[in-house]
């Protein structure tokens, strides 16, 4: 079988097209590459999603700890910590826990019954926890990055009559972005590589259609060598790391487009060992 035939065979295999056995003898390197690459949707699609949401929910979230109202604030302080402060595979086994004891035959609201049994996919269950987890730690930095706007910034606006929602759609929130979106940077980066955890994960693949680490670790009971699925796995990362890189250094430059060139900051990559 061609390297061609093989990609147009398994290319698109996670979502359920082209073949649905998968090889079993006499492995390729273009088989392994492939598979392994296909798998990379689903890490992108829980990559994707979980940024995209939340950003909006850190952004609202800290905004609250921000409030001043205790009944604002003390909920998303609250919130923040515990998401921050428990591992994010216990997060994921705990969701999962919880999840499974919904009713399968669902809740019903206002005499309408909902379908929850799809909340304990992975597709689902999982993009929630990442989406919860990055929306707490994003919220921290645009905390900070909010507390840290310089009081010029915000007696200038005064002295313009800017106030209320124009003052924080015009000043304040530009300015937090702009000053958090290198910190940001790299909690995009961190969220891509914890999507690697779905797979450690009691949330299930829908019909063996699994991510990235599903099939490097179908290879690896295969083959019983470590040391060519797993490189590929790092190796798909370090092409979406060099990705975000590049499209987040584009949007920094985009915020930091009025400051002069020694002013601005830059999108600089700092690994997180631990979380």
């Amino acid at each position: 079988m061609s390297c061609l035939q093989t990609i147009a065979d398994y290319g698109l295999r996670s979502m359920g097209i082209g073949e649905r056995l998968l090889p079993r003898t006499d492995f390729t390197l273009c088989q392994q590459f492939t598979l392994i690459g296909s798998g990379m949707i689903w890490n992108i699609y829980f990559g994707v999603l979980a940024l995209f949401f939340g950003f909006i929910f850190a952004n609202a979230l800290a905004l609250a700890k921000a409030s001043r109202s205790p009944l604002t604030r003390k909920p998303a302080e609250w919130f923040i910590f515990v998401f921050r402060g428990s591992p994010l595979f216990i997060q994921f086994f705990l969701a999962y826990e919880a999840l499974v004891l919904l009713p399968r035959n669902g809740i019903e609201v206002f005499g309408i019954t909902a379908e929850v049994s799809w909340l304990s996919r992975a597709w689902a269950g999982a993009l929630i926890v990442l989406f919860l987890n990055t929306a707490a730690y994003s919220a921290e930095i645009f905390y900070g990055a909010l507390r840290s706007i310089p009081k010029g910034d915000l007696e200038a606006a005064d002295a313009y009559g800017i106030t209320g929602w124009n003052r924080f759609r015009r000043v304040e929130w530009p300015t937090m972005l702009r000053l958090g979106w290198p910190s940001y940077t790299n909690e995009a980066i961190f969220l891509f590589h914890a999507t690697t955890l779905v797979f450690f994960s009691g949330f299930p693949a829908f019909r063996q259609e699994g991510d990235a680490l599903y099939y490097a670790s179908y290879f690896v009971d295969k083959t019983f060598n470590p040391f060519v699925p797993y490189p590929i796995v790092a190796f798909y990362f370090v092409l979406w790391t060099l990705a975000l890189i590049g499209i987040f250094g584009v949007i920094n430059r985009r915020l930091n487009r009025h400051l002069p060139s020694n002013e601005r900051s830059r999108v600089k990559l700092r690994p997180q060992i631990i979380r």
